[in-house]
């Protein structure tokens, strides 16, 4: 029997808050018109959307005309990605080799139709190698595309350094900042960004939208054809109610981020010790500071990470072996892999991520099953 219900999968997904479903409600049901009609259903719609593009541009001090809705940060990623590369004679793009599935998937669909790719190494903690990115900077390039946290060790990138790199040689620089939203800094214009993914499922906003910020001035091809939405640059009619829920959570977001971030932050620490005080053979994934307040990724030796979660999840324990959209596969991490980690320790991987509703009697209910699960699974492992 279940003794008790943790969740801490929220790099995967979160619930959607309270205020943001009560903000949707409307626009399923009495505010339901197309943003694209004329009359007052229409307007109405149309004004929602604008407000949610307001708060959103909030959030990393873009210009409400710069953001563009999609389905979510796969979608922004793809579409900037194809649209940089056609858009320029390199034909080339360069991104580091811990990206998300989105952004490694979309560039091994376009190496396959000729387009070059350039992969910048990292080193043990995830961190981007300058050097090796400088040396790539040396031939021209369409795009370099870094994400500003990554999914599965929540190491943060220095983003300052990589941009300006990019910009001294004239390469348009993008970040996939889906994990880093309301908690990391990010100023678009200060960090010379010139496009940045997010989504609003990783904020407590519903799944299915997501948007591009797009710099001004910076060239994109239609993504989707059709209608004339988004500036005639992704047709489609608007999921208004996912718009307003995007926007409520962005402000939200931006409103509490302080002390979420703080608290969550004090967690994650908490857990860190924990399990390196009561479970021996243990390594920490990821940069131990330069980290996301809400990541805790750690590989166990002599412990296989599919059987750990599985006992976690008989204990009502709800975690990850990384990233949500590669969880179903028995695939080595490629995020593990390029950070260097030893084979062993990849295959015992774990990653847990703490949310708002995170308490430390969850941790220490967490760090208790752990002990135990992982006691019980050495003594009849083979390795």
């Amino acid at each position: 029997m279940i003794k008790k219900s943790v969740y801490l999968d929220n790099a995967a997904t979160t619930y959607v808050a309270g205020e943001v479903l009560q903000a949707m409600l409307p626009y399923f049901t009495t505010e339901f018109g197309n943003a694209s009609s004329v009359h007052s259903f229409g307007r109405s719609a149309e004004k929602a959307l604008a407000t949610a593009r307001e708060q959103i541009a909030k959030t990393i001090n873009a210009r409400p005309e710069e953001i563009y809705f999609t389905s979510g940060a796969t979608e922004s990623n793809n579409w900037i990605l194809r649209s940089a590369i056609q858009n320029h004679p390199s034909k080339r793009i360069i991104i580091s080799a811990t990206e998300h599935p989105s952004i490694l998937d979309t560039c091994d669909m376009l190496a396959k139709q000729g387009y070059k790719i350039d992969y910048v190494k990292v080193d043990r903690d995830g961190v981007i190698n300058v050097a090796d990115l400088i040396s790539k900077l040396a031939r021209p390039a369409a795009i370099v595309s870094i994400m500003t946290a990554n999914n599965e060790v929540g190491t943060i990138q220095y983003l300052n350094t990589i941009a300006n790199l990019c910009h001294e040689r004239g390469v348009l620089f993008h970040t996939d900042a889906t994990q880093a939203i309301s908690r990391v800094f990010i100023d678009v214009n200060e960090m010379k960004i010139d496009a940045l993914s997010m989504s609003a499922h990783k904020i407590y906003g519903p799944k299915g939208i997501g948007a591009l910020y797009i710099k001004s001035g910076v060239k994109v091809n239609k993504f989707i054809r059709g209608g004339h939405q988004e500036r005639n640059l992704r047709a489609g009619t608007v999921n208004v109610p996912g718009v307003v829920g995007f926007g409520v959570a962005a402000a939200i977001a931006m409103r509490d981020s302080t002390i979420n971030n703080s608290r969550i932050k004090s967690l994650r620490d908490y857990m860190i010790n924990q399990i390196e005080t009561r479970i021996p053979d243990v390594h920490l994934n990821g940069h131990r500071h330069q980290r996301l307040a809400n990541n805790v990724n750690f590989s166990f030796r002599g412990v296989e990470g599919e059987s750990l979660l599985t006992l976690l999840d008989f204990a009502g324990i709800a975690a990850s072996t990384g990233s949500a959209c590669t969880s179903a596969t028995l695939g080595r991490s490629h995020v593990l892999t390029a950070m260097g980690v030893m084979d062993e320790l990849i295959n015992g991987s774990i990653r847990f991520s703490l949310g708002r509703a995170t308490t430390k009697a969850d941790i220490d209910y967490v760090v208790g099953e752990l002990e135990k699960s992982v006691k019980k699974l050495r003594s009849i492992s083979a390795i």
